[in-house]
């Protein structure tokens, strides 16, 4: 029942990272490219913008590894 738990715990580590970055970079692009249209020169920033989400699925990654690994060490 314990694997079952770090399972869980990793993958919603991970697949809640992934959703809120999802609805992140979808209204972020969204934005940007009513921006774009408007101001052209700012198309640079708007791809940084939409590049700053993905910090957070990395963390996500991270935090799942980190569940594994823990467990794995504890004998889990």
């Amino acid at each position: 029942m314990e694997v079952l738990g770090i399972g869980l715990g990793a993958g919603l580590a991970i697949g809640l990272a992934a959703l809120g970055t999802g609805l992140a970079q979808s209204r972020i692009g969204s934005a940007g490219a009513g921006a774009i249209v408007e101001k052209p020169e700012i198309a640079g920033l708007m791809i940084v913008l939409l590049a700053i989400p993905e910090t957070v699925v990395i963390l996500g990654f991270v935090i799942a590894a980190m569940i594994i690994l823990m467990a794995r060490g504890t004998g889990g």
